[in-house]
Order: C-alpha cells, then sequence, then structure tokens
C-alpha cells in the first residue's frame, strides 16, 4: 500500500485517502497513525498528514492520547441508532424537497443502481453494494440541491459505511433493501410522496434493525 498523491489539492487529497482508509477498514479500529510514516507512504510533507489528522478527530474517526500518539477510533454499534434515526429523518426532507424535480431519467438512475446493489451483495462485494446503495439514494438527495442538507447526510453515511462493512458478516438478509427500494422506485413512478416517504423510512429502520450484534 504505497500511494503518492497529486500535489495540487494536497491536503485534500490527503485527508480523503486516510478517511477512506479507515472508513473501508484497511486501518482497523486501534491501529496507531504516526505522521511521518503517513507522509512517506503518500508522498507528502507531514503537516498536511497532521491536518488530515485533526479533521479526522473533529470527525470521531481517530482521538489522540495524552502522550500524543493518534489511534484510529473503535466502532461503537451503540451509536449506530443515533447515526441511522438522523438518515431516516432527514432522507424523506431530501425527497420532499426534490420530489416535484424527479423525472423518468432520475428514476431510471435508481433503477439500475438497485439491480447493482443485488449483483454486488449475492457476490458479497460489500463495499461495492455500499456504493450501489448510495448511487440510489443520491439520486433523490442530490436533486434536493440542498448542500447544507446533502453534507449532513453524507458526513452521517460515511459512519455508517464503516460500521456496515466492520459487521459484514452480522448484518443479516441486507439484501431485504432491494425490495424496500424496488417500494420507494414504485411510489415515485405513481407520484405518490406521502407512500415515498414512507418507504424511505422504512428501508433505513429496517436497515438498523438487520443488525445482529
Amino acid at each position: 500500500m504505497n500511494e503518492k498523491i497529486q500535489r495540487t489539492f494536497v491536503r485534500e487529497e490527503a485527508y480523503l485517502k486516510l478517511r477512506d482508509w479507515i472508513l473501508e477498514g484497511t486501518f482497523p479500529p486501534g491501529m496507531k497513525l504516526r505522521d511521518k510514516d503517513l507522509a512517506v507512504q503518500l508522498g507528502v510533507s507531514r503537516t498536511p498528514i497532521r491536518e488530515a489528522l485533526l479533521r479526522l478527530e473533529e470527525e470521531g474517526l481517530v482521538h489522540t492520547k495524552p502522550n500524543r500518539s493518534t489511534l484510529v477510533s473503535s466502532i461503537d454499534f451503540h451509536n449506530a441508532f443515533h447515526l441511522y434515526s438522523i438518515v431516516w429523518t432527514l432522507e424523506p426532507l431530501a425527497l420532499s424537497q426534490a420530489f416535484g424535480s424527479i423525472t423518468k431519467d432520475h428514476i431510471q438512475v435508481m433503477v439500475e443502481a438497485n439491480e447493482r446493489f443485488l449483483q454486488k451483495m449475492k457476490a458479497r462485494d460489500r463495499l461495492s453494494a455500499l456504493a450501489a446503495d448510495h448511487d440510489f439514494h443520491s439520486a433523490y438527495v442530490e436533486l434536493a440541491q440542498n448542500k447544507e442538507l446533502e453534507k449532513i447526510i453524507s458526513d452521517i453515511k460515511n459512519k455508517l459505511k464503516r460500521l456496515d462493512l466492520y459487521y459484514f458478516d452480522k448484518i443479516k438478509d441486507a439484501a431485504l433493501s432491494y425490495d424496500e427500494h424496488k417500494k420507494i422506485i414504485e411510489a415515485l413512478k405513481q407520484k405518490d410522496l406521502t407512500q415515498a416517504l414512507h418507504a424511505i423510512e422504512h428501508n433505513w429502520k429496517n436497515s438498523f434493525s438487520r443488525f445482529k450484534i
């Protein structure tokens, strides 16, 4: 794992690379992160690494001990309810703001993302399945054109991504989301906002209930 990054936007790229390695489990909980080693690994100075670690600490993905060693934070399953409850509350808001702009093309994007989601779940490719799930929901979240709302949802989903990947083998019947997605799609085809909002909330609540820890 020796990935040099471009000098342009080096701070942002360093942050994104380290964040992705934590979210995807390349850097597991409890791993010690040394800015010197990371700087060599990414081919940058220690300054952008330190800035990235500060951002990651603000997001709760790392924590610094009194002796200044930085560790990847543990995964707190008991915080999952709070994270999921934010998503099942805010995604319906995004859909309600996007509803009047949804076209057949947008719905087709959701259909294709959902089919991809099912295929990747059957292949047990959880990372690709999560990407397909993200594409499905982003079709209407981005269409709301509410950047603040989109950012909040994105930040929460990044934390859920880490949780989902870590507990992948303990999530029961995760592929059931495929059928729940189809209900959202059907409601949008019927232009039934009330049913679509209910289906989105139902999907996220069920996703939480499928954790068997």
